[in-house]
């Protein structure tokens, strides 16, 4: 275990500072994420010839150095090591919040395992800021972000979301949105509530609420412009609990832990598993007690 106070001396060490910036409106840049884009050493972006207009407009003159998904490997070990020498070091990616949906998780990883002290700034977030505004349920909420681009891939994933009782949020760009209402509608039922929100802070800002048969509809009478956040209202079906991610995630013998560990008995914890993996009883059962064919392994 290890604790960070982030402003305290790091003897020397230099401080990463995540900065979020705006997803359309420039008025919405804080007054601190100015500052520390003009104070620290150097700016990690995402694309360097989109953030020096973001410079330009607040008369920024720090350099900077790209860092994107294609060039992370090779970039994360010369960042650290400027980071080591007692650089101070901004990162952003081109709107909203970075390793939302956008580089930095990996620097952020890296940054924790050699304790130099990572500081983040509020900021905007395209997510949240269509989710206050929606009309649904704003709390719980499941944000998923991009879906895979390949059909079955996305299918899969969205027949998931589908069946979670929060709110869920994704992000979609304007050529892929009318077909991922479409799919959508081949796992969901048309009669749950959709919002689209599009260009959000910006001028043509629009939010479309309805029906999933209403939205596909709308989105395919209407030429859709700008990057979309999706939000699909929570599946109202609380009669069978919602496998989460990380669960699923583990072995078999491990899910039935996890469901002791949270207050279920050990036999209503096989049942459960057995009935989410759709796998027999007896299988789960042999699994978690380290029974082969019914012999002790």
């Amino acid at each position: 275990m290890e604790t960070q106070q982030s402003f305290a001396d790091h003897a020397g060490t230099g401080t990463l500072y995540l900065v979020p910036t705006p997803i359309g409106n420039l008025q919405d840049m804080t007054y601190r994420a100015v500052e520390t884009l003009k104070t620290v050493d150097l700016i990690a972006a995402e694309d360097t010839r989109n953030t020096q207009k973001l410079l330009n407009h607040f008369e920024i003159t720090t350099k900077q150095i790209s860092f994107h998904e294609h060039n992370t490997q090779e970039r994360i070990p010369q960042l650290v090591a400027k980071l080591q020498d007692g650089v101070n070091l901004a990162q952003v990616s081109d709107a909203g919040m970075p390793s939302i949906s956008d580089p930095g998780k990996e620097l952020v990883a890296a940054c924790v395992a050699q304790q130099i002290p990572v500081v983040p700034l509020p900021g905007a977030n395209a997510g949240l800021t269509a989710l206050i505004a929606s009309g649904l349920v704003p709390q719980p909420f499941y944000f998923y972000g991009f879906l895979p681009r390949k059909k079955h891939d996305q299918k899969e994933a969205l027949a998931a979301l589908a069946k979670r009782h929060e709110t869920v949020v994704l992000y979609e760009s304007p050529f892929r949105v009318a077909k991922t209402l479409s799919v959508l509608a081949t796992v969901c039922e048309g009669s749950r509530q959709i919002v689209a929100c599009r260009e959000l802070t910006k001028r043509y800002e629009e939010f479309a609420r309805g029906t999933l048969t209403e939205l596909v509809e709308w989105s395919q009478d209407h030429q859709l412009k700008g990057e979309f956040v999706l939000l699909i209202s929570g599946n109202p079906d609380t009669s069978e609990p919602v496998q989460t991610d990380e669960l699923a995630q583990l072995p078999i013998k491990a899910q039935v832990e996890a469901l002791i560990a949270a207050g279920d008995k050990p036999n209503a914890a096989i049942k459960a598993i057995a009935k989410r993996r759709e796998l027999p009883r007896q299988a789960v059962y042999n699994e978690f007690h380290d029974l082969k064919n019914g012999e002790e392994r």
